[in-house]
């Protein structure tokens, strides 16, 4: 016989999402940050998706990988805590290192090291919720981690602001580097992230499992994907489609002399499906207990909720990366009048772009405790339909603003879509999932968010040189559209998921 999952209270609660308030502070200091690093070190406009690209490809690799062995870790720190542990600690030593970056090589490097890094520590705290609370209290546990995802942003992004603002540190530095503000703002994010999943560490029990085996294990699931890895020739199939496409991204690189970063596209197409023949064969020889295979096969057997809201998250997540990337030259050289990186006007843009951040974060942490309700009036789905459009306008509105004041309205409205964003999809996802799946699947969700960035840093920079040369804005229109789009596919989505 079965049990239900004991009921968390408010430091319950509190205790299994802390540790995302560090993770999301090192979130928001890249987010807010690292075009502002890369501009310093000699970046133009036109080449920052290429440089960003290192984020999502290491998230597509990273999470899916850590969700497989969190399911199957069982030691003295539990299921999930290494990976938090083992994650904090890297992307501190990132943190601390991104600032001292003598060269832009240097930078990117470590950029892709804090991506890993905060992936690695991110994706078993999705789980972790799954794993700690009953199917009652998923929203609830999602909405919390949601608050403190925003509050731990609102902190990132305004770390550089206050430093200069509040204690005097200097926003410019000699010669066009680096500013003292950035520095110190990222060495006191990797403080505060470290401590915070330390805490988490800490403060929780992980069940083991056994006691896992002996709570409901349908726990409330809208449905259930089987626990066994899908026929060989499932994924084998489409091998040659991949490969084919990808061998035509490679060669449009060449034949029409697009930039040479999609050629990564076109090598990814082409490595996934080398990667579906190889766990075929795999099988086939018997040898199916493999990650590649087992991973392989997980995803060709996702429930059909899981396949619905991956389109959803393939949209938003494109509209969200091209915000990150094109905020800061958008506000700098709209509001302020500068593309000059070692100016003040363009330093004092990119200190309000964290403010602009902050706020959008700031709404979310709010608008976190009013989903659940909102959900339980309307739906989830419908909340979160509302959501995306919220911030379809958000981004539309950027076309038609440049007082920076002004674009705080802008940003209240994308910080309504993020919260429900971060929130709405894991509510409806944790229940379609079986429990002894949980990571992995969570880890295979991620692709549909990192994927669209990959695609994004591949080949925004080539559109917005080709269609938009030096008027960045024209990026928030593409960001409006494809949150639209991403708002319609909800559509699909079953009312009762």
């Amino acid at each position: 016989m079965t049990r239900e999952k004991p009921r968390q209270g408010f430091w319950g609660l509190w205790n299994i999402s802390f540790g995302f308030f560090g993770i999301q502070i090192g979130f928001a200091l890249q987010n807010a940050n690292v075009s502002r690093i890369f501009q310093s070190l000699g970046t133009s406009v036109d080449d920052l998706a290429f440089l960003w690209i290192a984020a999502p490809l290491t998230g597509l690799l990273v999470q899916p990988v850590i969700g497989h062995y969190s399911d199957r870790t069982w030691g003295r720190l539990g299921r999930r805590r290494p990976y938090f542990l083992g994650g904090a600690v890297l992307a501190t030593i990132a943190l601390l290192g991104m600032p001292n970056a003598p060269v832009l090589w240097v930078a990117a490097a470590l950029l892709w090291m804090l991506d890993g890094s905060l992936n690695v520590a991110m994706e078993p705290f999705r789980a972790f919720v799954g794993d700690m609370l009953g199917s009652r209290q998923r929203t609830a546990g999602y909405a919390f981690q949601t608050g403190f995802i925003g509050a731990g942003a609102v902190i990132g992004s305004l770390a550089p602001l206050i430093l200069t603002d509040v204690f005097h540190v200097a926003n410019t530095a000699a010669g066009g580097g680096i500013p003292p503000s950035v520095r110190y703002g990222f060495y006191l994010g990797a403080a505060a992230l470290f401590c915070a999943v330390l805490w988490t560490v800490l403060t929780t029990k992980e069940y083991s499992p056994d006691e896992l085996a002996a709570f409901e294990q349908d726990d409330g699931a809208v449905e259930a994907a089987p626990a066994i890895a899908a026929p060989a020739g499932s994924g084998a199939r489409l091998a040659p489609v991949w490969i084919a496409l990808g061998a035509i991204v490679i060669a449009a690189v060449a034949r029409f002399g697009l930039d040479k970063p999609v050629y990564l596209l076109g090598g990814g197409l082409i490595a996934f499906g080398v990667a579906l023949l190889v766990s075929a064969a795999l099988v086939r020889s018997g040898r199916e207990s493999n990650v590649l295979s087992q991973i392989v096969g997980d995803l060709a057997t996702m429930p059909q909720t899981m396949k619905r809201l991956a389109l959803v998250q393939f949209f938003t997540w494109s509209a969200l990366f091209i915000m990150w990337i094109y905020t800061t030259p958008i506000v700098t050289q709209r509001a302020f009048g500068t593309t000059d990186t070692a100016s003040a006007a363009y330093n004092d843009g990119a200190n309000w772009v964290g403010v602009l951040f902050a706020v959008y974060n700031g709404v979310a942490t709010v608008w976190a405790f009013v989903m659940p309700w909102l959900a339980g009036r309307i739906g989830r789905r419908n909340a979160h339909i509302l959501g995306l459009l919220s911030g379809a306008a958000g981004f539309g509105s950027f076309l038609l603003l440049r007082d920076p004041h002004a674009l705080i309205g802008s940003m209240v409205l994308i910080g309504i879509a993020w919260s429900s964003i971060l929130t709405m999809p894991y509510a409806m996802l944790s229940n379609a999932l079986p429990q002894a799946k949980l990571g992995v699947y969570m880890g295979l969700f991620n692709i549909f968010i990192v994927l669209p960035q990959l695609i994004v840093s591949s080949v925004m920079g080539q559109v917005m040189r080709t269609v938009f040369p030096g008027d960045p804005v024209w990026a928030m229109l593409i960001a409006a559209g494809v949150m639209g789009v991403a708002a319609l596919a909800m559509l699909r989505v079953p009312r009762d998921a």
